[in-house]
Parts: C-alpha cells; sequence; structure tokens
C-alpha cells in the first residue's frame, strides 16, 4: 500500500483501530474533527486522513510508527498559525499543543531550557520569567504559536533584529524519522560524526548521508537549507535572554 492508495474505507478504518489500540492520546477520524483541522491560519483548506492528539511525546512517535506501518503520511501541528498552508494537508495530523506542552529543564546559567514541541511561546516566557528569562525571537502570533512550529516556520517576529530567528536561538533537536529512529541531534565535530558513522546502523547511516551531502552541495547549502523531510520531539532552546533587557554581550554586530 502506498500513501497514494490510502483513503480507501477498509484502509483507514485499520488505520483509525490500529491508532486506537496503540496510541495513548485522542484519535479523531470524525468527520467534524478533520473539519477543524483542515485550515489553518493561511487561506489553504485541506483535510485530514485523521487526527492524533498524543498525551506525551512517547504517544507522538508510536503514532508516527503505526502511520509508518500504514504507509500514511503524517504532519505535526502546533498552534495552527501558519500562514502558508503548512499546518494542513491530507495526512494523519498530529496535534502536539493540548498534551505535550512541558518545560522540562531550565539550566539559568547557561540560560537553556528544554522544551516539549507544543508549548506556546508566551507561556515558555511566562514559566521563564521566574528566572529572569525569555525566548527572543517573538512573531505576532506570540500568544498562541507553539516551538514546534517556530522551529519548523523558523520564526522571528519584530524582535529578530535584536535576537535573530528561531534558528539562532535553538542548540540541538530531537528528532524522530519516519522509519523509527529517534535522536538528539545539534553541532556535532568531525571525530564524533566519525564515531558515529563508526558504529554503524540507522544513525550512522543518516550522518553519513549528511556528510555527503555536504561534501556534494556546500554551495547550495551555503545558499539555503535543503528541503529534507523531518519530525521532532523535543527541543533544547539556546540563548535564552534577560527577561527585562538585551545581553550587549550578544547583540549582532
Amino acid at each position: 500500500m502506498t500513501s497514494g492508495e490510502m483513503g480507501g474505507t477498509g484502509d483507514m478504518a485499520a488505520l483509525a483501530a490500529a491508532l486506537r489500540a496503540e496510541v495513548d492520546g485522542e484519535i479523531r477520524f470524525d468527520a467534524g474533527s478533520r473539519g477543524a483541522y483542515a485550515t489553518d491560519g493561511s487561506n489553504y483548506r485541506q483535510v485530514p486522513l485523521g487526527v492524533v492528539v498524543p498525551r506525551t511525546v512517547e504517544a507522538g512517535a508510536r503514532a508516527v510508527a503505526v502511520c509508518a506501518r500504514f504507509d500514511a503520511p503524517v504532519l505535526s501541528r502546533g498552534g495552527g498559525t501558519s500562514l502558508a498552508g503548512q499546518s494542513t494537508n491530507t495526512a494523519v495530523v498530529i496535534d502536539w499543543s493540548k498534551y505535550c506542552t512541558g518545560l522540562i529543564t531550565v539550566d539559568a546559567e547557561r540560560r537553556t531550557c528544554v522544551v516539549e514541541p507544543g508549548i506556546v511561546l508566551d507561556e515558555l516566557n511566562h514559566r521563564l520569567a521566574r528566572h529572569r528569562l525569555q525566548f527572543g525571537p517573538k512573531p505576532s502570533t506570540h500568544s498562541h504559536c507553539a516551538l514546534g512550529g517556530m522551529i519548523g516556520n523558523n520564526s522571528c517576529g519584530a524582535s529578530a533584529q535584536a535576537y535573530g530567528k528561531t534558528v539562532d536561538n535553538v542548540r540541538r533537536l530531537e528528532i524522530l524519522t519516519y522509519d523509527g529512529q529517534r535522536a538528539w541531534v545539534g553541532p556535532t565535530p568531525p571525530a564524533e560524526r566519525a564515531r558515529i558513522i563508526a558504529g554503524g546502523g540507522r544513525l550512522a547511516g543518516i550522518y553519513a548521508g549528511l556528510d555527503r551531502i555536504a561534501t556534494e552541495y556546500l554551495a547550495d547549502i551555503r545558499r539555503g537549507y535543503p528541503r529534507i523531510p523531518r519530525r521532532v520531539s523535543g527541543y533544547n532552546l539556546d540563548s535564552l535572554l534577560p527577561e527585562n533587557g538585551f545581553d550587549v554581550a550578544r547583540a549582532p554586530s
């Protein structure tokens, strides 16, 4: 079965049943829920195959595994504030914004934190306020955009000239590939990449492939990021900022 063949009544019923049996979350394949998720902040409309609202990050990862078994496409969704249709598709929508909203750790001294993908920017900054910190990028939808969506869209907003874009403030990501590889990734020195590649396995294949891309397409990469599908389930945010002022030491030149 290919993703293009998904959509038959039997296929969809089997997929929905498997998700309900294996995933700790709300599994919504009714017409009303599908209609509610058919749009985002844009003018685009695309009715999803169904909706999964996982109660934990692990449940979301399990939902991806079930969808992969059925060869069904998946789409991660946060606050649904995307302006170009990024949150809509003929896919199983995984909505992280209801339950996966945790602020896992805060390192006030290093000004970093780890968050779950569904946490809303204003809520994150509210929780960081006790540490006199904030996450700098602030798009106009800050009251309901999720960090996962900000990372996917590389959001910035009016504060970008001072604090940079989201990409400038993320240290590492926990990724989940469609075929089930889950790992923390970030800046990786050559020696560490060599160690991972020598270890073999799926992660080694990913790193070897990235090294090949970096070697063969370096000029293209310098002009812009390659279009590589990616799934994320956790984030380590870097460069948290003093709550009431700009850190001059980190000011762009």
